[in-house]
């Protein structure tokens, strides 16, 4: 990078049984990051994962509770640098494309840049995914309001302030999706580069259950839809339960108007009872809101507490 100190730059790979393919991992971002030091954190694998790793130099980790999120939750806790870059220790990720993304995360002061992956081998991303991360991607922007290309890639860098400010409450694989939301609710500055996504080598398989996962993704998506936006959420339901209820009413007003009576009481009893559960829906959502802000606030100020990238050479 021209000018000023180098920054330190810390790759962390997270790995959970790849010994057919961390060694060349390793060896591919050493190659083009050469001061960059390597982590690789070990997720109780069974094989010879930590025996290599060890072997090719890398400094080596263990996380004893199972799940990415975990593993992430530990990396981004342990490590101190200025940059943090994350990839997978299957190799599907292409190490060539991690100097133009520490670069500009660098240069251009940004929080995080996404690798968003285009494949050219049938192998290394089936297509069910690809509708999946369509799908999905398309669900975030349409509740967040914006979105990022590819929001399950697990190809990142990242700043020193995004790191130690993300609460990192995701368990597996849901974790990206967790930190994209966390860029785009402090509306952090980000950038994305386009980067090949390879087939596994023979001998490694995919730790992705498209099912479980996919159901696990959705679930972390309607939770941080709640908690982040509780009026949205909280007032989706009580509009249409008060919507439901006066459809329910019309009925019993026109047949009161006409005789002056009531006589399907449980229908009266079950309006009432929807527009009292619509408007407690609807205070819920009011004091959650404020819960949320206050929330936001403490993340933001705890961002805020760190440096931008390059500052000191950029006089910010």
């Amino acid at each position: 990078m021209a000018g000023g100190k180098a920054p330190r730059v810390a790759i962390l790979l997270p790995c959970y049984n790849e010994e057919a393919a961390i060694g060349a991992t390793i060896d591919g971002f050493r190659a083009v990051l050469p001061d960059a030091t390597i982590y690789v954190f070990d997720n109780n694998s069974k094989d010879r994962t930590v025996e290599i790793a060890g072997a090719r130099g890398a400094v080596v980790r263990s996380v004893t509770q199972q799940g990415k999120g975990n593993v992430v939750r530990r990396m981004f806790a342990d490590i101190e640098a200025d940059i943090y870059l994350m990839a997978d220790g299957d190799l599907t990720y292409d190490p060539a494309a991690a100097p133009e993304m520490v670069e500009m995360l660098w240069e251009q002061q940004l929080d995080m840049v996404v690798g968003t992956r285009h494949h050219e081998e049938q192998e290394a991303y089936r297509g069910g995914h690809v509708l999946g991360n369509r799908a999905f991607t398309g669900l975030l922007a349409r509740l967040f309001g914006k979105s990022f290309t590819d929001i399950f890639s697990g190809y990142r860098a990242y700043s020193r302030r995004y790191v130690k400010s993300f609460p990192a409450s995701s368990e597996g694989f849901e974790t990206e999706t967790e930190m994209s939301v966390h860029a785009l609710e402090l509306r952090m500055p980000t950038g994305e580069v386009a980067t090949k996504y390879l087939a596994r080598p023979e001998g490694s398989e995919s730790k992705l259950n498209t099912y479980s996962d996919g159901w696990r993704i959705l679930k972390m998506i309607g939770t941080l839809y709640r908690v982040e936006r509780p009026r949205s959420f909280y007032g989706f339901f009580a509009v249409f339960l008060q919507a439901l209820a006066v459809f329910l009413a019309i009925p019993l007003f026109i047949t009161f108007f006409q005789t002056g009576e009531v006589p399907r009481f449980p229908t009266a009893i079950l309006v009432t009872g929807m527009s009292v559960v619509a408007g407690l829906l609807f205070m819920t959502g009011l004091i959650v809101a404020t819960v949320t802000r206050a929330r936001k606030e403490i993340r933001r100020l705890a961002y805020l507490s760190y440096e931008a990238p390059n500052s000191a050479q950029s006089g910010a």
